[in-house]
C-alpha cells in the first residue's frame, strides 16, 4: 500500500499543564494510503513538530510504499537524514516519532495484528505497572504494588527531609521488598545525589531518576558506583539510538528510558534495545503505561516494568485515546487489537 496524505493536529487540550506543555505537549498524526487504511500516531513538540510533519515530512514520504517493518525503517532513515540540519535531538525526532508510530499502527492495522506483533511477538502477557505521582497512599488502595515519587531540590536543607518521610512513608505502605523509586527532574547536582544516596540508604530505592542534566553524561557516569544498590536512571530527554549509542559510550546511566512518542518512535526503541542489549543495561520506557510504550514492553526484552503517571489514575487528562489500557490490581496490558489498539477522540480535533 501506498502513503497518499500525511497530517499533524495539535489537539484542543483542556487539562495541560501550565509550563512548555501549553504548546508544546502531545501531537497527533494521521497517515492515510491507497488501501483506505489509516495510521494513527502520537507525538512530542506541539506546535512547532506538527509544522515540521505538515511542511517538511510530509512531502517526503507521500507514494512511498508501507508493506513491512523494513519499509517503516527505511522512511525512519530518510526523514531522519532529511532533516539533520535542523534535527538530530528535539523537535524533529519528537516529529518523527509520531510519523513513526503512525506507520506501525497502520502496518498492524493492515495486516490484522497489534503492534507488538511486529516488534518481535507476545513476550509478557502483562506488564508490572508502577504509578508515578505523590499520592503514594492511593496508588496503593489502587492495587499499585511499587510506586515512583517526584523530588525536586530547591537548595533548601528541609529538601533532604522531605525525601527521607517520602520514602519512608511509600516504604511503610508497599512494603520491604516493594520497588520505590524517585524522580528528581534534573533538579540535583552530584553532592545532593550523593548526600540523598546517604539519608536514603535505609530505604532500599530501586533508582534515582534524571538527577543531572541530561547532557553531563560524565557526571552521571561518576555517580553510578557510588550510590549502587541504587541505580542512576535517565533518558527520557534523550533522542534516537544515536543519543542512547553515546549514553552507552559514557557508561552514564543504570536505566534506560526512552520515550517512545519522543525518542524516535519503535524504530528508534528497537534500536535502542539492540544497543542495551549489548552492554547489559535494563530498558523501562518512559510513560510505558500508555500504548506506544506498552507494545514495546511486552513485545521486547524491555523491563517487565510500565510507568502509570497519576493523572491517569485519577483521570485528570484529556481523552484523546480512546479504549486505553488501565491497569488493574498493578499490573497493565494491551489490547490483541490491529494495530496499538486505541481510537481517537475526533471532538478533540
Amino acid at each position: 500500500m501506498r502513503i497518499t496524505d500525511v497530517k499533524a493536529v495539535y489537539p484542543n487540550y483542556r487539562h495541560v499543564v501550565p509550563s512548555w506543555r501549553t504548546h508544546f505537549w502531545q501531537i497527533v498524526v494521521r497517515v492515510e494510503t491507497d488501501a483506505g487504511v489509516v495510521g494513527l500516531g502520537y507525538g512530542g513538540g506541539g506546535v512547532a513538530s506538527v509544522e515540521i510533519v505538515n511542511r517538511h515530512f510530509r512531502e517526503l514520504i507521500v507514494g512511498r510504499r508501507v508493506d513491512s517493518v523494513l519499509d517503516i525503517e527505511g522512511i525512519w532513515d530518510a526523514l531522519y537524514d532529511a532533516s539533520l540540519p535542523y534535527g538530530r535531538k528535539g523537535l524533529a525526532i519528537m516529529a518523527l516519532s509520531g510519523i513513526d508510530l503512525a506507520l506501525y499502527d497502520l502496518l498492524g492495522k493492515a495486516e490484522g495484528i497489534p503492534v507488538y506483533a511486529l516488534c518481535g511477538g507476545l513476550k509478557k502477557q502483562r506488564a508490572f505497572a508502577y504509578a508515578t505521582g505523590q499520592n503514594s497512599e492511593l496508588y496503593r488502595e489502587k492495587g499499585f504494588m511499587a510506586t515512583k515519587f517526584a523530588h525536586r531540590w530547591t537548595g533548601d536543607e528541609a529538601d533532604y527531609e522531605d525525601a527521607v518521610n517520602r520514602a519512608n512513608r511509600a516504604r511503610e505502605l508497599y512494603g520491604a521488598d516493594a520497588m520505590i523509586m524517585v524522580d528528581c527532574y534534573m533538579s540535583w547536582d552530584g553532592e545532593v545525589t550523593l548526600e540523598m544516596s546517604r539519608r536514603l540508604a535505609e530505604f532500599n530505592l530501586f533508582w534515582f531518576e534524571d538527577v543531572l542534566n541530561p547532557d553531563d553524561l560524565e557526571g552521571q557516569a561518576a555517580l553510578r558506583d557510588k550510590v549502587k544498590p541504587t541505580l542512576i536512571a535517565g533518558g527520557e530527554h534523550e533522542f534516537s539510538h544515536h543519543g542512547f549509542r553515546d549514553i552507552a559510550s559514557a557508561g552514564a546511566l543504570g536505566v534506560w528510558q526512552p520515550d517512545l512518542t519522543w525518542c524516535g518512535g519503535i524504530t528508534a526503541g528497537l534500536r535502542i534495545l539492540d544497543i542495551a542489549r549489548r552492554h547489559d543495561i535494563p530498558v523501562s520506557p518512559h510513560r510505558g503505561g500508555e500504548v506506544w510504550g506498552l507494545h514495546l514492553i511486552v513485545g521486547s526484552d524491555c523491563m517487565d516494568l510500565a510507568e502509570v503517571h497519576n493523572d491517569q489514575i485519577v483521570a485528570e487528562r484529556d481523552e484523546l485515546w480512546l479504549n486505553a489500557p488501565k491497569a488493574v490490581d498493578g499490573y497493565i496490558a494491551p489490547s490483541d487489537a490491529p494495530g496499538f489498539g486505541v481510537t481517537l477522540n475526533e471532538a478533540m480535533l
